[in-house]
């Protein structure tokens, strides 16, 4: 993968996150992706077509994968149970566990990471709204394709209905095939790691997660080789807009949320001026100007000095102020 900055990261400081707003944002943004995915089912002859337009296509350019990875996985247990497992479970883990590690270790860049993986699910539902796509494992026997979790469902909390518990397939969008974002999260995951996870561990981590993610999907005859194409597709777009969409969100919060004015450092005090304005016997107010000093005028014997000194000009004692 390319060492390079994710769009959004070299921006000025945005102001700081708080664990206590971003996790009920994260699950608004998810409960509404969860609720969109169940909304657009679409119709069921429809997402076949749609489907079989796609296996044709793969066919034409030898591009078919799935077809013998799911042979594979249906005929080797000790390959395809672990498979099942991979598909049901990481893609709802890691996912939120490479968020959490970011946000405490990568403030900095969490919130342009966080900003694209949104933008791009955000897509994502829109896909699955536009193009309802029938999954290799719910195509007729006849295509040749083994629906793997259906065939291991003993080993795990899954029945037929792809990756939901037993009993709550009614829950899911089994059509939500185009794009993949099994495939998609996984590329952003592996982008991160790659980019700041720091060890060659974490770097090794970035490119297999992606890529066995891949090979699972496909192996599993949950999506063709091209809805993997379009998850990764689906990232990109949502890494060229998140720029977009960290302006747009500032300048909503700046309407709603009045900016608070740094405080105001007190004037220093010039300390010549300050001399200059003191007002006392002998001291100059401006250069070359001097207050004369009060003369002592004896009246009369045991009289008090005069309050009021003589004006310098006509010697007339100057008015009571």
């Amino acid at each position: 993968m390319p060492h390079t900055e994710i769009p959004g990261t070299e921006a000025a400081p945005a102001p700081r996150l708080r664990w206590w707003t971003e996790l009920p944002l994260i699950l608004l943004v998810y409960a509404f992706y969860t609720a969109g995915r169940l909304l657009a089912r679409g119709d069921v002859s429809t997402a076949v077509d749609h489907g079989l337009a796609i296996l044709r296509v793969e066919k034409a350019l030898y591009l078919n994968a799935e077809t013998p990875l799911n042979r594979l996985f249906t005929r080797e247990p000790w390959i395809g149970i672990p498979a099942d497992f991979w598909y049901a479970s990481l893609h709802y883990l890691v996912t939120p566990v490479v968020l959490v590690w970011l946000f405490r270790s990568r403030a900095v860049r969490y919130r342009a990471a966080r900003t694209w993986l949104m933008t791009s699910t955000l897509i994502g539902l829109i896909g699955f709204t536009l193009m309802p796509t029938c999954p290799p494992r719910l195509l007729e026997a006849s295509h040749g394709f083994v629906d793997t979790m259906a065939q291991y469902a003993s080993y795990g909390w899954w029945g037929g209905a792809a990756s939901a518990p037993r009993g709550m397939g009614g829950m899911t969008n089994q059509y939500a095939a185009m794009p993949s974002l099994h495939v998609g999260w996984a590329l952003w995951c592996g982008v991160v790691l790659w980019r700041y996870g720091g060890t060659r561990a974490a770097k090794a981590a970035g490119v297999a997660y992606p890529l066995i993610t891949t090979l699972v999907v496909m192996g599993t005859a949950n999506h063709y080789f091209l809805d993997a194409v379009a998850g990764a597709a689906v990232m990109g777009v949502g890494l060229l807009l998140a720029p977009v969409v960290t302006r747009a969100s500032d300048r909503v919060r700046a309407r709603l949320v009045p900016p608070v004015a740094p405080p105001v450092a007190p004037a220093a005090v010039n300390s010549s001026a300050a001399g200059s304005s003191i007002v006392s016997a002998g001291c100059q107010t401006s250069a070359g100007e001097r207050i004369p000093r009060q003369r002592e005028s004896r009246l009369g014997a045991g009289a008090e000095p005069s309050a009021f000194p003589k004006d310098a000009g006509d010697g007339a004692p100057a008015p009571a102020r």
